[in-house]
């Protein structure tokens, strides 16, 4: 028997049984429910844990605390999908972003032994894989099996063409544009990988002084990204 027929079988199984539907509800609420209160206190900016910075998961969360968009961006990728498995519709959705997410933190959490999330966490990972096997049906065809009905629906080698497409190649020639430029668009000053290669820009700025502050501030006194940022936009507000 090949191994997609087995799983389609032991996954139809699983389906019929309605002990099974409602733990896979139960995981639902559970999951969203502990990704809701972190993924907020991320939106709204806030420290997620009072630990020492001593500590080693304390220092690891105040280093990502100081991330700045980052820190939110995670935030609202907890909620949304937390948010996402509380809707029937979009369960499997959310059952993909909550994946990588709650993996990580697993990971973490196993490497620097904190106690907080040491049990928690691989216990959510189990329960968003169970939500992904419970949609197998969902995503089957993405694994190396021999799914004929997906294969049905791609062109035949007769259909193939030979036309260039542009258009297409047209729009990834300004995406690479973009990507390689968007540093000097967004941002007036970076703080580089080290205090010389930080000072080398300095030349072309118009305050030398704050930004050989600036260098300082990251390199030397060793201070958060944020600070050092708010310290170089306020000297520059007073030249």
């Amino acid at each position: 028997m090949k191994i997609s027929t087995k799983l389609e079988q032991l996954h139809r199984q699983a389906r019929k049984n309605k002990w099974l539907q409602y733990f896979a509800v139960f995981n639902r609420i559970a999951l969203a429910l502990g990704f809701l209160p972190s993924g907020m206190q991320k939106v709204l900016g806030e420290r997620f844990t009072v630990l020492a910075v001593n500590h080693p998961m304390g220092n690891f969360l105040e280093a990502f605390h100081h991330t700045g968009y980052y820190y939110t961006f995670v935030g609202v990728m907890q909620v949304l999908a937390a948010i996402l498995l509380l809707i029937p519709r979009t369960v499997t959705l959310g059952a993909f972003i909550y994946f990588p997410i709650i993996l990580n933190i697993c990971i973490l959490s196993l490497a620097v032994r904190f106690d907080g999330s040491q049990i928690t966490s691989p216990l959510m990972l189990c329960g968003v894989l169970y939500l992904l096997c419970w949609d197998y049906h969902k995503f089957k065809n993405i694994f190396p099996f021999n799914h004929q009905k997906a294969n049905d629906l791609l062109p035949s080698k007769t259909e193939f063409t030979a036309k260039f497409p542009t258009r297409f190649f047209t729009v990834v020639f300004i995406i690479i544009l973009a990507v390689a430029s968007h540093t000097s668009i967004l941002y007036q000053i970076l703080p580089r990988n080290t205090i010389s290669d930080c000072q080398s820009q300095c030349s072309d700025k118009m305050n030398t002084e704050d930004c050989l502050n600036f260098c300082d501030c990251i390199h030397s006194e060793g201070k958060p990204l944020d600070v050092c940022l708010n310290r170089f936009s306020k000297n520059s507000e007073k030249d």
